[in-house]
């Protein structure tokens, strides 16, 4: 498989522009019918990579017409208090769209929080029922990020039949929904993790590796072939408040084409969680 013809930088900034406009739109004609889209993301932590996820994320919502709360919770908050506070937002009909974002407070398991999350507000697709219908390929929002890496594959025009792709990384929130959404394109899936014995060999000999593992610099030169398709979807904060990804770019980009961090999958995330507000706003009022 060779690199997309576009180049070898995998850009999301233009498939993010296409869908802020379309959010845009459809935010304007809700609130013209009386129901500005909201979307509500609580925070219980004070991790630096989190909150500039969560400011750009605002800062977004802002220029398209969906308002945006943030919801802070103490560092040190309860599990109950978490659980009190999702049931709360679900149960609010000015709310059309919930984030639960981790890291979390010691002692709390986002699978279980994010059951207190109704279905038709989880718009990161975190609540297990939502995996479960994604997996059963029934009508779900998919985790935004896990989404996020189809469109850019899909709007640099990366083939996925018959192909072959490594995801490395197997949370719930990329790794284990991407890798169904592949295998719904009819890719041949291989799913990597901590415990993957010569992780290289493994994903040197696909056409696709995903970096999904939150581990800096973890994708090396070593573990792509020439002409492979790398997206890197990490967000690491250096010391210094820059953000880094999972692969070592300077080295793989010489030999792959591969979506840069920030400025790839980042941007078209942020886009999709607003448009599956929208969405949930529009099911809401009846359209």
């Amino acid at each position: 498989m060779t690199a997309p013809a576009v180049g070898p930088t995998l850009s999301g900034s233009a498939r993010a522009a296409e869908l802020r406009a379309e959010v845009t739109e459809r935010a304007a004609a809700s609130t013209e019918r009386g129901v500005t889209p909201r979307l509500a993301v609580v925070v219980a932590t004070e991790d630096e990579s989190t909150g500039w996820y969560v400011r750009s994320l605002a800062r977004a919502a802002g220029k398209t017409g969906v308002a945006c709360d943030t919801v802070q919770l103490p560092t040190d908050a309860r599990p109950a208090l978490l659980r009190d506070t999702l049931t709360g937002l679900s149960e609010d009909p000015g709310v059309h769209g919930i984030i639960l974002q981790t890291p979390l407070p010691p002692g709390s398991v986002a699978a279980d929080l994010a059951g207190a999350i109704a279905p038709e507000k989880d718009v990161d697709g975190a609540n297990p029922l939502s995996l479960g219908r994604l997996v059963a390929g029934l009508p779900a929002f998919a985790p935004a990020t896990a989404e996020a890496v189809m469109q850019l594959l899909d709007a640099h025009a990366v083939p996925l039949s018959g192909r072959t792709v490594a995801v490395v990384g197997r949370s719930t929130v990329v790794g284990k929904p991407l890798a169904h959404l592949l295998l719904d394109r009819d890719a041949t899936v291989t799913v990597c993790h901590s415990r993957t014995a010569e992780l290289a060999s493994v994903t040197r000999r696909m056409d696709v590796v995903v970096a999904a593992a939150g581990r800096p610099g973890l994708i090396t030169a070593e573990h792509v072939r020439d002409g492979a398709v790398v997206v890197d979807v990490g967000t690491n904060a250096t010391e210094d408040g820059a953000l880094v990804g999972d692969v070592a770019a300077e080295e793989v980009g010489r030999k792959a084409a591969l979506s840069p961090v920030p400025g790839g999958v980042g941007p078209i995330t942020t886009a999709l969680l607003l448009r599956h507000t929208v969405s949930a706003a529009a099911v809401a009022s009846g359209h």
